[in-house]
């Protein structure tokens, strides 16, 4: 049994033969089971202009997934900074926490959440890719207006980070981190020795705070998990090849999928620093990214399609937390 919190992050794939509307009712309907399971906390992340991805503003998600279950702590995986204006963010997020007290948090992260240059133009009004200056700047800008607000209640801030320089900014000003190894595995242990080594107390954080969010499969059998596991490496496949347009495909789609000998590598690669299979196996690949990572708290993120199966592996893996 692996003694740690235990929490989810939702990406809402649009589930070929669907809508984005049927994936909206999927993640309420997660959402509710995450709760009945005693799942920590539930986040959402920013996506714009994909037909595997919902659009669905972390915002909005967590007012409705907040109003519609008791105990998950609900929130942003993250809002993306460069998109947003710092003050509106900051009034969105605490009036969220004002409404719904001790139940919150804020993950604000960098990425452009697309892969589409004209959306990515329209969400930056053209301007071009943030600076490492001016994103640190936006979120201190969050920070110090979350505080202005006066509203009372405050929700929890945390930095999502994948890299060296995200765990500078979390150490700098003092926030907890959210390491995301189900997208830059390799970079993981790096980042959170430089957070240590380097963090800074602040009125948000104490001391290092780690949260690592890995993808997770987990089946009563290695087939099945590898059948479930396959329509998310297919998109994977995609954008190995600049492909950002592949849809996520039914399981009898990704079955009759071909991949190249080069992606079976990186695909495979990539599956052995997550935790695909049985819940012998997903324990024990948990419990080793816990040990080299330190984490404080694991976060699972499952991109599998139809709800059943998805809901199945999130109970599989909770009967494996004390």
């Amino acid at each position: 049994m692996i003694d740690l919190p235990l929490s989810a992050l939702e990406v809402a794939m649009v589930e070929a033969g669907t809508s984005a509307a049927d994936a909206l009712r999927a993640c309420d309907g997660a959402a509710r089971e995450l709760d009945r399971l005693g799942y920590h906390r539930l986040w959402f992340a920013e996506h714009h202009h994909s037909p595997a991805i919902g659009a669905f503003p972390p915002s909005i998600m967590t007012a409705r997934i907040a109003a519609s279950t008791s105990a998950l702590r609900v929130g942003s995986g993250g809002v993306l900074a460069p998109h947003h204006a710092p003050l509106m963010v900051a009034e969105q997020f605490a009036t969220l926490a004002a409404l719904h007290p001790g139940r919150i948090d804020l993950g604000i992260g960098r990425g452009p959440g697309t892969f589409h240059e004209g959306a990515a133009r329209a969400l930056r009004r053209g301007a071009g890719p943030a600076t490492d200056e001016e994103y640190a700047r936006d979120v201190a800008a969050t920070l110090e207006f979350l505080t202005e607000v006066g509203l009372g209640e405050l929700p929890e801030p945390w930095l999502l980070a994948s890299s060296r320089a995200g765990a500078t900014l979390a150490a700098e000003l003092g926030l907890p981190i959210a390491v995301a190894h189900h997208i830059r595995p390799d970079n993981t242990v790096e980042a959170l020795d430089h957070y240590r080594d380097t963090f800074r107390p602040s009125p948000w954080c104490e001391a290092p705070r780690v949260l690592v969010c890995v993808e997770v499969v987990c089946a009563t059998t290695q087939e099945r998990a590898d059948e479930l596991a396959r329509p998310m490496a297919v998109v994977k496949a995609g954008l190995l090849k600049g492909q950002s347009d592949t849809a996520f495909p039914s399981p009898d789609g990704a079955a009759a999928h071909r991949f190249s000998p080069r992606e079976e590598d990186a695909l495979a690669v990539f599956a052995a620093q997550q935790a695909h299979g049985t819940p012998t196996w997903v324990e024990s690949r948990l419990t080793r990214i816990a040990e080299d990572t330190g984490a404080d708290e694991l976060m699972l993120v499952t991109p599998v399609y139809d709800l059943a199966d998805r809901v199945r592996s999130f109970a599989l893996v909770r009967e494996l937390f004390t």
